[in-house]
């Protein structure tokens, strides 16, 4: 399993919010970009980057596409992304991956062109559940039934999803196994991305005992509770 570090970006600073809650914010760091290139000097082959602004008002940051994509790091990124030209812009900025949450919920003839146009490795559909109900809108919607958003991803062909349980959303109080099972039982053959709720090694074991692709970590690593070589380690096994 690989450990993807997670960079969201809210007023050109590197937060992280608490539950999605943009009334309760950390600060880390003022550069995003220099988070970024810290995150893969460590080793990391994959950055996760949120633009939370964007997230909450449907509009992405083309210049923070832009110069994330000058650097040449590995990123892929969130927050706004909603068309197909939104995607093929982010793309052709650089991103290894466009991230999309309002648009895998809500609107599958979307996510489908898209997919036909830029090709599934290149879209990560992502599912924010909160009891049983995936969101979008920067979590600020009333969702729609879990199954019924991963049937139709399976319509639009997906291949990959990125999976936060929004109660243990950056508090650190373990990542929802349940949930992870849930999606797998729903659709075996699409590799998810875990979020959500990682504060120890031992989190990160259970994550990859679920056998998935990956898992996004940000507050732990922040605030010091192990090193990414240290979640690396965990995530191998050792």
């Amino acid at each position: 399993m690989d450990v993807i570090p997670a960079v969201d970006v809210l007023d050109g600073k590197v937060v992280r919010l608490r539950q999605g809650r943009y009334d309760d914010v950390t600060v880390y760091n003022d550069d995003p970009l220099a988070m970024v290139a810290s995150w893969v000097s460590r080793g990391a082959g994959m950055v996760h980057v949120v633009d939370l602004a964007g997230a909450r008002d449907g509009v992405g940051n083309h210049e923070l596409w832009r110069r994330l994509g000058d650097t040449g790091l590995p990123f892929q990124l969130g927050g706004g992304i909603r068309t197909r030209q939104h995607v093929e812009a982010l793309l052709s900025a650089g991103a290894k991956r466009a991230v999309l949450g309002t648009t895998a919920v809500w609107d599958a003839g979307e996510l489908g062109e898209i997919i036909g146009a830029v090709g599934a490795e290149a879209v990560v559909a992502a599912i924010d559940v909160r009891e049983g109900r995936a969101t979008g809108a920067g979590w600020r919607d009333d969702g729609r039934d879990l199954a019924i958003v991963i049937r139709d991803l399976a319509k639009a062909g997906a291949v990959r999803a990125l999976v936060t349980g929004i109660a243990g959303d950056g508090m650190l109080t373990g990542p929802d196994v349940r949930l992870l099972r849930e999606v797998q039982g729903l659709a075996p053959g699409l590799a998810l991305i875990a979020s959500g709720g990682v504060g120890s090694l031992e989190d990160i074991a259970a994550v990859a005992a679920q056998e998935v692709e990956a898992a996004i970590v940000g507050r732990a690593l922040y605030d010091g509770r192990f090193s990414f070589a240290e979640a690396q380690q965990a995530a191998a096994g050792g």
